[in-house]
């Protein structure tokens, strides 16, 4: 009997994708880890590797369909080598099909114990903290004793409704409930023509709704006089360059940052308002928002407090290639613990940026511009930075957003600065 390979989880918060290209056809022989559908997610464009090697059979997918984690792609006769492969005319003899192991039935009804295992998938874990519901508390429906998305659902109405309890207002971290106005008939007016939301583009909409209704935004403007930095940058861009890197104002930008967050934990932060409590993070990850014809996208640069700005100038010139090829991977934009949207090269200066649920802070950067300056009597040419930082204001006082905010000028006013308290 044929294996069936699956769709596997594409990552916490990912529900569905769209197959963009399907790269196998019945009669291919196929080996592990090689590419058989191209897929765009609502994070990422990817190609999803098999997980097992022989002839396929059949193709249950086809280009433009919507496809969900635990979904049959393909039935595969394992066994069958691109050498050893029997004419197709011939009858084919089925390969026994690999028995997975049997995992043990979940309690029905009352909470498991710590010891026992809870079989969910991370985005249904995710789920259910965002909701404030104990996974292990909930009856599973799904074979194995696995409890999908809609478990959780029941077992939250259920503990609404009952006990007479009244409902619970939702959560703070629940996905928002967008509720449409009603629409003009356009046409009346002119013209009209209907474009189809891409995946990336309605994850769009869903995340900055999130943001958007549940932190309360304040955003603060300073200016930074990047002079001194640029003569740096002119000055070693040839050797970034020479590392298979590009030297720019962002690379520099997440060596500043990387460190203001060391020194200031509390816009390295999320908050959990059902425990009361400020989460912490000890990792600096610095999502650097990207604009590609499918819509923004934000790749992670992990360990920003580490990594050296000739690091950085390799490492997002490398991104950026993954990004414009469609070829960034899914776990290349998780774990951001702070984000940067650069639109200085659009014209734009200062501006107001929307925080990335469930982070507390974001750093807008506008287009350097140079300007006259007095100092001492002498008017000096000084190019000028327009930084724009919002914070949540229910973690992050404004005293306390200005002097990360002012770390943040000073340190590329006085580069120095940074190589000695850092």
């Amino acid at each position: 009997m044929p294996t069936e390979f699956k769709l596997p989880e594409l990552g916490e918060g990912i529900k569905s994708a769209d197959v963009l290209n399907v790269l196998v056809a019945p009669g291919d022989v196929i080996k592990k880890e090689q590419s058989v559908i191209e897929i765009e997610s609502e994070k990422a464009t990817a190609e999803v590797p098999s997980s097992v090697a022989g002839r396929v059979v059949e193709v249950r997918v086809k280009t433009g369909q919507k496809i969900k984690p635990g979904q049959v792609i393909l039935t595969i006769e394992e066994g069958v080598t691109a050498a050893a492969a029997p004419n197709p005319a011939e009858p084919k003899k089925a390969a026994p099909a690999a028995k997975a192991p049997e995992l043990p039935k979940a309690a029905p009804a009352a909470a498991k114990s710590d010891k026992e295992p809870v079989f969910a998938a991370p985005s249904v874990r995710q789920f259910a903290r965002e909701i404030g519901v104990d996974i292990r508390a909930v009856q599973s429906t799904g074979p194995d004793g696995r409890i999908s998305m809609d478990d959780v659902k029941n077992h939250a109405r259920r503990l609404s409704k009952g006990s007479g309890a009244a409902s619970a207002p939702a959560p703070a971290g629940a996905a928002p409930r967008i509720e449409a106005g009603p629409l003009p008939d356009f046409t009346k007016f002119g013209e009209i023509s209907r474009e189809p939301m891409n995946a990336v583009r309605r994850a769009t909409v869903r995340q900055m709704s999130l943001s958007w209704s549940q932190i309360p935004h304040v955003t603060l403007f300073d200016r930074a006089d990047i002079t001194a930095a640029e003569e740096l940058r002119q000055q070693y861009k040839a050797k970034a360059e020479a590392a298979g890197g590009k030297l720019t104002i962002t690379a520099m930008l997440l060596k500043v940052v990387g460190a203001a967050l060391k020194a200031h934990p509390h816009l390295n932060a999320s908050v959990d308002l059902a425990r009361e409590e400020l989460i912490l993070k000890r990792y600096v990850n610095i999502g650097c928002a990207m604009d590609t014809p499918r819509g923004l996208v934000v790749p992670v640069i992990r360990d920003a407090d580490k990594k050296s700005i000739l690091q950085f100038a390799v490492e997002l010139a490398q991104t950026s290639d993954r990004v414009r090829a469609g070829k960034l991977g899914l776990n290349e934009m998780q774990g951001g613990t702070f984000t940067m949207t650069n639109l200085g090269a659009l014209g734009t200066t200062h501006f107001t940026p929307i925080i990335n649920y469930p982070e507390v802070a974001i750093l807008g950067v506008g287009r350097a511009a140079s300007e006259a300056s007095f100092a001492n009597g002498i008017c000096r040419p000084r190019l000028i930075l327009p930084l724009s930082l919002s914070f949540d204001h229910r973690v992050v006082d404004g005293a306390d957003g200005a002097r990360f905010l002012h770390w943040i000028v000073e340190a590329l006013e006085k580069p120095l600065m940074l190589a000695m308290e850092s």
